[in-house]
């Protein structure tokens, strides 16, 4: 029982990190565009987000079910150390994906390590696909879309709206209402994230017999992964933040304030049904809906291929990793203190290659890659002769027009390469 126990205690405690990691990972779902807009300075984004986060916790329950009695069968004798493998795939995909700045969905490499853990610690029949088709997979694929051609249809209203209007003043005015429309996000973030959490450590009570099947979240469960969630977000995520905020397109404004709205009313609704949808998803669609609605339409196409890449990926990623956990922790308590090691290692070695390359508050706006250029103002060039080869030069014509009965002479010359 004293085994038990104390399994129990680290299954919390590394579900509190996930969530952790969860709140970093995804701050900029929140913070990317109000940041990228000047709307709000970068720590004080990222402590509105923490604040609203915690808050949203208490909102509602019904994601947290979702997860608890909802994507695994808890008849079929979910253990402790299976749950365990599941966070340690999930916190180590969440951990990667930061370190390369790819705004992943922390739900998803969740949901990826609860079942591939599921799968190899009970077989197939210790997972309930008919839920993860219905509040997971469809709502993965669904509301990125969802999210797009809101952002996109109030990005055109807006600025139709103020088609006549002083820019200078119109922009003021909605970076003030990305105040609004960013916290909004958070609040609703916090809703739909902290609850995933709060449904493993339900899953993980109910699985010792510490709460009756089909149980609430207890309101320390609740407390403690608002405070976890809220904690990360306050760290700021901010390789993810700059990849969201400058990575996609160059938001204005008006582009960012119909983002925020339309993303903050599509996970209110989803939570409000228990879709265990990924808010990165949906901010990420709502964030390229407002890059293709405003005047020139643009996205950076390659960071959209690397995202939309890494979302396939994520469950399945998840899921083969936290399997692996799961044959490892079967074998008893060595199996379970190896694969603690490993995830310790793995964060620790994670963090440390990221300082090589630091991000933060005072560099999070400055991007400039060379892959996402398509076209070159001609005009902006800055060209010596010092600069040109003669393998640059394929014919030029120094000569004056000339008149076309005009006889050639010594001056009429033609370079070539």
């Amino acid at each position: 029982m004293e085994h038990i126990s104390f399994l129990v205690a680290v299954v919390i405690i590394t579900a509190l990190a996930f969530d952790f990691t969860n709140g970093f990972h995804d701050t900029a779902n929140a913070s990317a565009t109000a940041i990228a807009t000047g709307a709000l300075r970068p720590k004080v984004a990222v402590t509105i987000a923490a604040v609203l986060n915690f808050a949203g916790a208490f909102l509602s329950v019904k994601v947290a079910t979702t997860i608890s009695g909802g994507i695994v069968n808890e008849k079929t004798g979910i253990h402790p150390e299976i749950i365990f493998a599941a966070l340690v795939g999930a916190i180590l995909w969440n951990l990667l994906t930061w370190l390369r700045g790819l705004p992943s969905s922390s739900s998803h490499a969740l949901y990826g390590g609860l079942i591939g853990a599921t799968i190899v610690g009970v077989g197939m029949n210790g997972v309930n696909f008919d839920t993860v088709v219905t509040k997971i997979l469809i709502p993965a694929v669904a509301s990125p879309f969802v999210a797009g051609l809101a952002s996109f249809g109030a990005t055109k209203l807006a600025y139709l709206i103020t088609r006549r209007s002083n820019g200078a003043t119109t922009d003021k005015g909605f970076r003030k209402g990305q105040i609004f429309s960013s916290s909004l996000i958070s609040l609703a973030h916090g809703t739909n994230d902290a609850q995933k959490t709060m449904g493993i450590i339900t899953l993980t009570l109910v699985s010792v017999g510490a709460l009756p099947k089909g149980a609430l979240p207890p309101t320390w469960v609740i407390v403690s992964a608002g405070a976890a969630i809220a904690l990360g977000t306050y760290m700021g995520g901010w390789r993810i933040i700059r990849s969201m905020g400058k990575g996609l397109a160059d938001i204005q404004p008006r582009q960012g304030f119909a983002s925020e709205s339309s993303v903050a009313t599509v996970i209110l609704t989803s939570s409000h049904m228990g879709f265990g949808l990924s808010t990165t998803q949906v901010c990420t669609g709502g964030i390229m809906g407002a890059g293709l609605g405003g005047p020139k339409p643009e996205l950076r196409w390659s960071m959209v291929r690397r995202m939309v890449y890494t979302w396939g990926l994520t469950l399945p990623a998840a899921g083969l990793v936290s399997g692996g956990a799961a044959l490892v922790v079967r074998q008893g308590t060595w199996g379970v203190v190896l694969v603690g090691a490993a995830l310790v290692a793995g964060a620790g070695g994670m963090w440390l290659i990221s300082r090589r390359q630091p991000v933060g508050a005072d560099n999070v706006n400055e991007v400039g890659s060379v892959e996402d250029v398509t076209t070159v103002d001609v005009t902006t060039l800055d060209v010596t002769a010092a600069d040109v080869t003669a393998a640059d030069v394929t014919a030029v014509d120094v000569t004056p027009a000339a008149p076309a009965n005009a006889a050639p002479t010594t001056a009429s010359t033609t370079v070539a390469a």
